[in-house]
C-alpha cells in the first residue's frame, strides 16, 4: 500500500466539508433575518405614523369646528407630541404639515383652503431632511442606512342623513299604524324603535338603533310592516345639536349671530306688545321677542301666516289652527312638556315641492306637542324634551325631528326624504376619516 504524503492526505480529506457551506448558509440566514428586522421596523414606524396622523387629523377638525385655525393646529401638534414625542422620534410634524381645505371624495383629491372647516390633511414623516429617518441594522452593511417613511390622513366633516331629514330621538321612537315612509326617510333612536301594524317602508329607508334586535313589533311582526326588515340597521349617534341648543337659542336675539338667517334684514328688535299679538304685530325681516309673566303662553292666532322673521321668547308658544310658518324660526327657552303646542293644521315651512328657501324651524328647551294634520315642508323641530304629534301628519317634502327624549307619532302619517329646501336647518358637523 502506497503511503500518502501529508499534503495528499490534506487534499483528499473530506471530513468537515460542510463547514464552509454552513458558514455561507449562516451568513445568508443572518442577512435575511437582519433584512426582515429592518423591513419590520420600517413597517412598525409606518403604522405608528399612520395612527398618529389619524389622531392628529381628528383632533384638528374637531377643534376647528368651534375654534380658530391656530387652536386646531396647536391641538394636532399636541396629539402628535403625545404619541411620538420629538425627544425620541425627532420632528415628526410641523405646523406646515397641517392643512385645512376641501376634500373631493369622488376624485379623492384635497384642495387647500386655510379658511375651510370641512376637511384637514395631516402629514407625519420620518425623513432624512429632518434627521429622523428610520435607521437600519443589516442593510447599512451594504450602504443603506435609513428608510424615509411618510404617512398622511384626511378627516372630513359630514352630516348624517338622519339629522338632515328624519326622526332622531335619544330615547324612544314610538310609531303607530298605517304610516308610510318613502324615498329614503330615516328613523333613528339611541334607545329603541317601536312600530305597530300596517306601516310601509320604501326601498332605501333606514330604521336604526344600537341593536336592531331591540325593535318593538306587534305579534304580527314584520308581516304587517312591509319593508321594515330590510330597513333595519345597527347604529348610535351622539346627538350633538342638543348640546348646542341652549347656546343657539341664546343668541337668536342678536342680529349679528352666526345663526341668523339672511332673511333678517333689520338690526332692530321688535318687542311684541302682548302675549296674544295681532297678525299686524309681526314684521318681515325683523327679530321678535317677548318675555312672559306667570308662565302664560304666547299665542299665535288662528290663520296667521308668519314670514321671514325670528321669534325668541321664554314663554310656552301656542299656535292657533291653520298657522303657516314660511322662513321662520320660533325658539323658546321654556322647559315645559308643551313648550310649543298647536291646534290642528299647523304648517311648518312653505309648500314648494322641495325648492330652496321657505323652510322653518321650531326650537325649544322643553317639548313639542301637535295634534292632527301637522304639515311639514322643509321644516325642522328640535326639542330637548319629547316631540308628540297625532294623526295625518304630512312630511313628504322634507322633515327633520330631533328629540332629547321620545318621538311619538300616531297613525296615517306620510314622511319622505326631500333632499332639498332644508338648507337652513340647524346642524352640527360629524367627522370621519376620508383616507
Amino acid at each position: 500500500m502506497k503511503l500518502l504524503s501529508a499534503a495528499d492526505r490534506f487534499l483528499k480529506d473530506t471530513s468537515g466539508f460542510l463547514s464552509s457551506y454552513g458558514l455561507l448558509l449562516l451568513a445568508t440566514m443572518i442577512a435575511m433575518g437582519g433584512l426582515a428586522i429592518d423591513v419590520s421596523n420600517a413597517y412598525r414606524m409606518r403604522s405608528y405614523l399612520q395612527v398618529t396622523a389619524d389622531a392628529a387629523a381628528h383632533a384638528a377638525i374637531y377643534t376647528r369646528d368651534t375654534g380658530t385655525r391656530a387652536a386646531a393646529v396647536q391641538r394636532a401638534l399636541e396629539v402628535v407630541e403625545t404619541f411620538l414625542p420629538a425627544q425620541v422620534y425627532g420632528q415628526v410634524i410641523t405646523a406646515e404639515d397641517i392643512q385645512f381645505g376641501v376634500w373631493d371624495s369622488a376624485s379623492e383629491t384635497f384642495t387647500p383652503d386655510p379658511n375651510s372647516k370641512s376637511a384637514v390633511l395631516v402629514n407625519t414623516v420620518q425623513v432624512a431632511e429632518r434627521q429622523n429617518s428610520v435607521g437600519t441594522y443589516m442593510l447599512r452593511l451594504i450602504g443603506f442606512d435609513a428608510w424615509d417613511v411618510r404617512r398622511a390622513a384626511v378627516f372630513e366633516t359630514y352630516t348624517p342623513t338622519c339629522f338632515r331629514e328624519g326622526f332622531v330621538a335619544q330615547n324612544l321612537v314610538d310609531l303607530q299604524s298605517g304610516n308610510t315612509y318613502t324615498n329614503g326617510f330615516c328613523i333613528h333612536s339611541n334607545g329603541r324603535v317601536e312600530v305597530n301594524s300596517n306601516n310601509f317602508f320604501a326601498e332605501n329607508t333606514v330604521v336604526s338603533m344600537p341593536d336592531r334586535n331591540d325593535i318593538g313589533l306587534p305579534s304580527s311582526g314584520f308581516d304587517t310592516n312591509d319593508g321594515l326588515q330590510d330597513a333595519l340597521r345597527d347604529g348610535a349617534y351622539q346627538i350633538r345639536i342638543l348640546n348646542r341648543l341652549a347656546g343657539i337659542i341664546g343668541v337668536l336675539d342678536d342680529p349679528t349671530s352666526a345663526y341668523m338667517p339672511d332673511y333678517i334684514t333689520s338690526d332692530l328688535l321688535k318687542i311684541l306688545p302682548s302675549r296674544i299679538p295681532d297678525m299686524t304685530d309681526f314684521i318681515s325681516g325683523r327679530i321678535h321677542t317677548y318675555t312672559c309673566a306667570g308662565g302664560a303662553a304666547l299665542q299665535i292666532p288662528n290663520g296667521t301666516t308668519l314670514k321671514n322673521l325670528v321669534l325668541v321668547t321664554d314663554c310656552p308658544v301656542k299656535f292657533g289652527q291653520g298657522v303657516v310658518l314660511d322662513n321662520v324660526i320660533v325658539a323658546t327657552t321654556d322647559t315645559s312638556a308643551k313648550s310649543i303646542s298647536a291646534a290642528s293644521g299647523v304648517q311648518v315651512g312653505r309648500d314648494d315641492h322641495c325648492a330652496a328657501d321657505g323652510g322653518s324651524q321650531l326650537l325649544t328647551m322643553g317639548g313639542i306637542e301637535v295634534p292632527a294634520d301637522l304639515k311639514v315642508y322643509g321644516g325642522q323641530l328640535i326639542a330637548m324634551g319629547d316631540i308628540t304629534f297625532s294623526a295625518n301628519a304630512n312630511g313628504i317634502e322634507g322633515a327633520s325631528f330631533i328629540s332629547g327624549g321620545t318621538i311619538s307619532g300616531t297613525s296615517n302619517m306620510t314622511m319622505g326624504f326631500c333632499d332639498g329646501g332644508m338648507e337652513r336647518n340647524f346642524e352640527t358637523e360629524y367627522f370621519r376619516l376620508a383616507i
